[in-house]
């Protein structure tokens, strides 16, 4: 197993840490282990598609499970900010669904032997979505306007997936 997808995995198993860190620092309303374990595994995300690019570590593995390790992180780190009411939870739907829709669609294409890669739109989706966690869980000003933002970007990058890709979905 690669570099790559050792990292991969990292991430998935930091998940569980980050929710006892969380619960631990909850009773404070201030969460700097909780945020420190979510940068550390946000990082992983940019590092592993960076030395499976440039060291040609891509793998049928981490083209499933990369994705998958990135929407169980944000997504157990968006259901915990709902659950100390930091940020509502029709924001976290509006992400999720997102998150869930696209990886569909990707499916979809991949059947067919198609890959939809990464947009701008996905990576400035990624980048406002880790900023806006960190900012709320280290309660830094303007951590709602991020969320404000990443949910606009991850609604505009959504649709832009699906009318990209409308080919794939068909009513047949």
């Amino acid at each position: 197993m690669n570099i790559a997808n050792k990292l991969t995995i990292l991430r998935m198993i930091m998940v569980p840490f980050f929710f006892l860190a969380v619960y631990y620092e909850k009773a404070s309303g201030f969460f700097p282990i909780s945020a420190f374990i979510f940068a550390i595994a946000s990082i992983t995300d940019f590092l592993d598609g960076y030395l499976a690019r440039k060291h040609n570590m891509v793998s049928n593995f981490g083209k499933f499970m990369d994705p998958l390790a990135d929407k169980i992180l944000v997504a157990a780190a968006l259901i915990s900010l709902v659950e100390m009411n930091l940020t509502p939870a029709w924001m976290v739907v509006i992400i999720i669904s997102r998150e869930y829709s696209v990886s569909i669609i990707r499916a979809i294409a991949a059947l067919s032997g198609e890959v939809i890669a990464a947009s701008k739109g996905g990576k400035a989706k990624t980048t406002t979505q880790i900023l806006a966690v960190l900012m709320l869980l280290l309660n830094i000003p303007f951590g709602n306007i991020m969320m404000w933002l990443a949910v606009v970007i991850t609604f505009v990058s959504g649709a832009d997936y699906l009318i990209k890709n409308k080919k794939l979905i068909s009513l047949d």
